[in-house]
């Protein structure tokens, strides 16, 4: 790229960035992206550029191969309930001890480029309860073991963080009354976080592009979809599986006063910083029908 196409590129992403300076931006970062080393890297600097610029970046990261293969180290058993993977008591304890070498790696990264973050246990964070998994073909609710869902977020130590000029990166567990920890999906954590915070961006980094209107074709990317598109999407089947919980947390936080949501794959090279400050993104946005486009 020549020097002058360089300034491009920067004059491109100017009116994004004076946009949305000090902005809260929660980002979910998860999926197969997270196993591969430079993409963790190029995450973690692209996260510290996005605050070196004026945007406040929140991150709630996943960790699910890594707890895999903790337990098949372990010897325990890896079990799936309707998707969700069923957490004894064992495992609970191991997907605690992987999620803080996690966030400890993502904290060290961010450090290393010369970033202002902070690890904070989600524990802290999100107040959880026991949850059961619903069968889809019977709808009976069976036991998943610790998996919880969220009751309440306490966002105190995510505003002094931000506060302080830290971009705070969290582990998705809560915490309940009677003080046993939970395992929560980290989408659904993202989502809670981003509503307790008045986030005005919710952007999901998985390993797929976006939602494709053909599953088939990764170019099919459908750029952005209004929440009363959904359910046609759904009845034409562009929309299902796994995809749908993701969705229905998504539709949630908009419904919350989240401004959009993002979705895209973490595999890409600079894919948050194209989706957010180019004129033609990289994914999916997903907006209120009464959205300003």
């Amino acid at each position: 790229m020549q020097v002058s196409e360089k300034a491009e590129v920067l004059v491109e992403a100017l009116p994004y960035i004076q946009k949305f300076r000090n902005s809260v931006m929660v980002v979910k970062f998860g999926g197969s992206a997270m196993e591969d080393e430079e993409l963790v890297r190029g995450t973690m600097r692209d996260i510290v550029m996005l605050e070196a610029i004026g945007i406040r970046p929140v991150v709630v990261h996943g960790g699910g191969k890594a707890i895999s293969a903790a337990l098949k180290e372990c010897g325990i058993p890896v079990k799936f309930v309707n998707g969700l993977r069923y957490t004894c008591d064992k495992t609970i304890g191991v997907v605690d001890d992987v999620l803080h070498k996690v966030n400890a790696h993502l904290v060290e990264l961010g450090k290393e480029f010369g970033g202002p973050v902070c690890g904070i246990s989600g524990k802290k964070v999100l107040k959880a309860q026991r949850t059961l998994s619903t069968d889809p073909a019977t709808g009976a609710k069976e036991d998943v073991g610790f998996v919880g869902e969220v009751i309440g977020v306490d966002v105190s130590a995510i505003v002094e963080a931000i506060a302080k000029g830290f971009t705070p990166i969290l582990t998705p567990l809560g915490t309940g009354l009677d003080g046993q920890i939970y395992n929560i999906n980290a989408d659904t954590a993202a989502c809670k976080i981003a509503e307790a915070i008045h986030a005005r961006k919710l952007v999901f980094m998985s390993d797929v592009p976006g939602i494709l209107s053909d599953c088939k074709d990764e170019n099919s990317v459908i750029e952005t979809i209004r929440t009363d598109e959904i359910d046609g999407l759904i009845a034409d089947g562009i929309l299902s599986g796994g995809m749908l919980p993701k969705i229905a947390s998504c539709v949630s936080a908009l419904n919350a006063g989240i401004n959009k949501v993002h979705l895209i794959d973490g595999r890409k090279r600079h894919s948050l910083l194209l989706e957010i400050f180019t004129d033609t993104g990289t994914g999916t946005q997903i907006v209120r029908p009464d959205s300003i486009m």
